[in-house]
């Protein structure tokens, strides 16, 4: 949040005796970038003991909402809940990078007030993410850290279970994922991505919007290192193909119901001149890609660790001290007991399962 949009969260913080912590990230910096950075300043605040591990609560406002669901997707293990202000999560859906399972320990509230939010709510609970969704106007800042503080994170939660299509995002817990091989299948382990809209978009280069702009038509933000596209930055998309656009969010509704590709006009306001261009509407393809993904848990009754994997040939594994004495089971082989509690260094070497001491 910018100071702006803090202002009416801060006496509620204060009476609640919470911290904010807002990293900063350079701007021009990836998306992946702002998650690591988010992740380093949380981890040190635990590490510094100014922040309570088991109440990390992730919050984004406007157009920050999507990078919650994305945060959560790329570190699922710090946050013992979220909460996103207004925005869409269909940007992180989009990116084909939001994995339903690293959400099964994280709840999420999520104040929208679009007219299709309640379809988007849908499509996550659908594919398994716990989002609850309530109408922006009825909430306050004490009724969201009122929610927000009845959930609190588990250090070894029993029953884990997260995705990844990168090395650097392969934290989940207990486990940390670090070998990856793509031949070592396991179709016990469906992928759990929710699928991206395959929306239309304008072929003029890659411009990028905020998708809460008021209007009229889509304020042209964001363009390209060196892009050479017939649009300059502060030009305004007003008209497709004849058809009025009030907002940025009429815009992606629009696009997103145009089910092929053709020839298309635009007409855009530039200062005070109005430019036809004569484009295109394409429709994106999106590869779907390897992902890895470990579930896994520990049964006390049993006293045995299942755990499960896809793609991954190398993990450690943290055992607490409760969980000893069990066995260790890797996707239906048994290991060897654990007895002493610590971190085991998991291997799969010539189709053959070994486990060991953590480097």
């Amino acid at each position: 949040m910018d100071s702006g949009d803090r202002a009416p969260w801060e006496p509620a913080l204060e009476k609640a005796g919470w911290q904010l912590i807002a990293p900063s990230a350079a701007a021009d910096a990836t998306i992946d970038a702002r998650v690591q950075a988010v992740e380093k300043a949380v981890t040190e605040a635990i590490g510094n003991g100014t922040a309570d591990p088991s109440r990390v609560y992730l919050a984004g406002r406007g157009e920050a909402s999507a990078a919650v669901f994305y945060t959560i997707s790329r570190v699922p293990d710090l946050w013992a809940a979220a909460v996103a202000m207004g925005g869409s999560p269909q940007p992180a859906i989009d990116s084909g990078r939001l994995y339903a399972a690293n959400f099964t320990n994280v709840p999420v509230l999520w104040l929208g007030a679009g007219s299709s939010d309640a379809a988007v709510a849908a499509k996550l609970q659908s594919a398994g993410i716990p989002v609850e969704r309530r109408d922006a106007a009825s909430a306050n800042p004490g009724a969201v850290l009122e929610w927000l503080g009845q959930h609190t994170r588990e250090e070894f939660p029993t029953s884990i279970d997260c995705e990844t299509n990168s090395p650097t995002f392969a934290g989940c817990y207990w486990i940390r994922m670090t070998k990856f091989d793509a031949a070592e299948r396991n179709d016990v382990l469906d992928s759990t991505r929710v699928t991206p809209t395959r929306s239309a978009a304008l072929d003029l280069g890659g411009f990028g919007f905020k998708p809460d702009d008021p209007g009229p038509g889509v304020l042209v933000s964001y363009l390209p290192e060196k892009y050479t596209g017939p649009l300059k930055l502060g030009d305004r998309i007003t008209e497709l193909e004849g058809r009025p656009i009030s907002d940025a969010r009429a815009y992606v509704e629009m696009m997103g119901q145009i089910p092929e590709e053709r020839p298309a006009t635009v007409l855009m306001q530039r200062g005070k001149e109005h430019v036809r261009i004569e484009t295109r509407i394409v429709l994106p393809q999106r590869p779907a890609g390897v992902t890895a993904r470990v579930q896994a848990q520990y049964r006390p009754a049993e006293k045995e660790l299942q755990i499960l994997s896809r793609t991954v040939t190398e993990m450690q594994v943290r055992i607490p001290a409760g969980w000893v004495p069990s066995i260790l089971n890797w996707n239906g082989v048994p290991l060897e007991e654990v007895t002493e509690p610590g971190c085991r260094l998991l291997t799969i070497e010539k189709a053959i399962q070994k486990i060991g001491p953590c480097p």
